[in-house]
Order: C-alpha cells, then sequence, then structure tokens
C-alpha cells in the first residue's frame, strides 16, 4: 500500500507519495502510469510543504442512510436502493482547513465517511470490475445543516454550503475491499466507530449503481455514507474522521464571518 498525497511545495502543486515511512516525488500520472521520484528531505514535515485535498473533484456523489444503525437514529427507514445525492466541488477543503458555520443555518453536524477515488472514467460499470477504476480510497467529512436538512427534505442545500466537504488526507492506493474502521472524534472524544461491514450498499454495487446514472470522472469521490453518533459540531471544535489504513483528516470549526449589510 502506498498514500499518494497532493501538495504545494517549492512554489508548485504535486503529488507525492509515502511509501515506507518515506516521502518521495511522484513521477507519471497520478492516475495512470506513477514512479518514484527523488526524496523529500523531512517527508511531509519539510519545510514549506502543505498538504492540500488530495484530489479536485468534479462531483462528490454521497450515500444517504448506508448504515442500519444511522437510519435508525434517524428516525428513517432503510432504503431499498442507494439514495444518492451530490455535494458540489466547491465545498471541497483539505486537512487542517476550517469548516465554516454560516450564519442562521441552525444546527451543524460532522459525518465522518470512508471516501472512494474514482481513477478511471466509469460509465455503466458492472459489479464484478468495480475495483478496476478506483484508484484509492480516502476520509470524507460530509458536513450537515440538519436543520435545513429536516426543512428542505432534499439535501442540496443542508450539504452543499463551501468547506462542508474536507476530504483527505491522502489517497491510499493499492487496497482492497476489506472492512475498515470508519471514526470520527471532536475534541478528543469519539463520537462515530463502525466497520464498513456494517455497510448496506458495499462499495462495488454503489460504483455499478451510480455509473448507471452518471459518468465519473478519475478525482470524482464516492461517499459511502455515515455510521450512527452524528453530533452537532461548533465554533472552536476540532473534528477528526479516522479511516483505518487511510490514515486521519482533522479539521478546526469556525463560525463564517457575516458580511456587513
Amino acid at each position: 500500500m502506498e498514500r499518494l498525497f497532493r501538495v504545494a511545495y517549492r512554489g508548485r502543486e504535486q503529488y507525492v507519495t509515502e511509501r515506507d515511512g518515506a516521502v518521495f516525488a511522484t513521477t507519471g500520472d497520478a492516475f495512470g502510469e506513477r514512479g518514484l521520484g527523488d526524496p523529500i528531505p523531512d517527508g511531509l514535515a519539510a519545510a514549506g510543504l502543505r498538504v492540500l485535498p488530495p484530489v479536485k473533484p468534479s462531483k462528490i456523489v454521497c450515500i444517504g442512510l448506508n448504515y442500519r444503525n444511522h437510519a435508525h437514529e434517524t428516525g428513517k427507514r432503510l432504503p431499498d436502493e442507494p439514495l444518492i445525492f451530490i455535494k458540489p466541488p466547491t465545498a471541497v477543503i483539505g486537512p487542517g482547513d476550517p469548516i465554516r458555520v454560516p450564519p442562521g443555518v441552525g444546527r451543524v453536524d460532522h459525518e465522518g465517511e470512508l471516501g472512494v477515488v474514482i481513477g478511471r472514467r466509469a460509465h455503466r460499470v458492472r459489479r464484478e470490475d468495480a475495483w478496476r477504476y478506483i484508484l484509492g480510497l480516502t476520509c470524507v467529512n460530509d458536513v450537515t445543516a440538519r436543520d435545513l436538512q429536516t426543512k428542505d427534505v432534499q439535501y442540496t442545500r443542508s450539504k452543499g454550503f463551501d468547506t462542508f466537504a474536507p476530504i483527505g488526507p491522502c489517497v491510499a492506493t493499492g487496497i482492497d475491499g476489506r472492512p475498515r474502521a470508519v471514526e470520527c472524534w471532536v475534541n478528543g472524544q469519539r463520537r462515530q466507530a463502525s466497520s464498513t461491514s456494517e455497510l448496506i450498499f458495499p462499495i462495488d454495487r454503489l460504483v455499478e449503481f451510480i455509473t448507471f446514472v452518471m459518468t465519473l470522472e478519475p478525482g470524482d469521490i464516492i461517499s459511502t455514507g455515515t455510521p450512527e453518533g452524528i453530533s452537532p459540531i461548533h465554533s472552536g471544535d476540532q473534528v477528526v474522521v479516522k479511516v483505518e489504513g487511510v490514515g486521519e483528516l482533522m479539521n478546526p470549526v469556525e463560525d463564517e464571518p457575516q458580511v456587513p449589510a
């Protein structure tokens, strides 16, 4: 397994690869043939290196109610087929970037999730071929304005605000679909803890279902759903999403400054 990071380093954006604890410049195409270039002294702690969102998705396709216990805690029935909605690319932020709570939206929740990063153009993919189209896995926080979600019924507004899609810190490549732990921590307290073994619709089924509806492009993300334990976040909080084999995605929370009238 390798971890692929998109970084700003020495005045430009590039990919670097972490292998066996060492970090190297990535050569070739991050979504195709790639290799290892020069080592980076001090690795991800190198002076002037900043970790960015690992990809620039054209869309994030999210799955609602994909853990049974989460459906129960929201009082909703289990879906008969995947419930999909989209977060816009303008919602994306990376590790360490602040989640900004807009004024007057009411309760805002964390939703820690495993994200699937698409590696090549995918249209009408058969379930048995799904992993051939996957670059790797990442962490996602599907931040949600809960009061607006309840009010609107549909999810676009409540989940589409700027900064409401933290992703990262990397794409873990060369891994398979075995069950992985998914956790979310707020200020050092664990709020969510489950495993992808609890998914109602597994990853390969999601790829098949979504690509029947829409074409997925390299860098697009499928956010596979959140387990039980959703709860509010507030200015001053620190939210950490952990996915086994991927790493930790940390984002502080702050209030969005109000624009003077």
